[in-house]
């Protein structure tokens, strides 16, 4: 893009204003924040450890809240932090306080014993979330 003045009078032809924008520095700030917001969409979507997860024939989206996990071998997680059995109550309650959504979200591996998953709603019950939500994963084809 240049910007062109017409001579004045008493002006010579050949002193015409030329500007240009150089765009390349404004094309690498675009790419170098691209690249930013690709890196960090992949470690936002992590959550925490993998857990297979029961199926349901209907799925909801995921609402917003405290994500508890519980995996096969019974280890618990609040969020991406591991937390002991006997401290479940104080950091759940922390993290409810913490968070805008007073609510807890169960993702627990199908190998989960449902006392330990009862255990963790009593808790979360208790410490004040207001709501509470299952994770499950949608049916693989042809399952029911």
């Amino acid at each position: 893009m240049a910007i062109h003045s017409l001579p004045s009078p008493g002006e010579e032809v050949g002193d015409d204003i030329v500007a240009e924008i150089n765009i390349t520095p404004l094309v690498d700030i675009f790419l170098v924040l691209l690249i930013i917001f690709m890196v960090t969409t992949s470690v936002i979507t992590s959550q925490g450890k993998q857990v297979d997860l029961p199926g349901a024939a209907v799925a909801k989206a995921t609402p917003s809240g405290v994500t508890v996990t519980i995996d096969s071998e019974g280890a618990i997680q609040i969020g991406d932090k591991a937390v002991r059995p006997e401290a479940l109550t104080k950091e759940l309650k922390a993290a409810l306080d913490a968070s805008r959504e007073k609510v807890v979200i169960l993702r627990g591996d199908r190998k989960v014993l449902l006392g330990q998953a009862v255990n963790i709603l009593d808790v979360a019950q208790q410490a004040g979330a207001s709501g509470i939500a299952l994770a499950t994963r949608p049916p693989a084809a042809g399952e029911k």
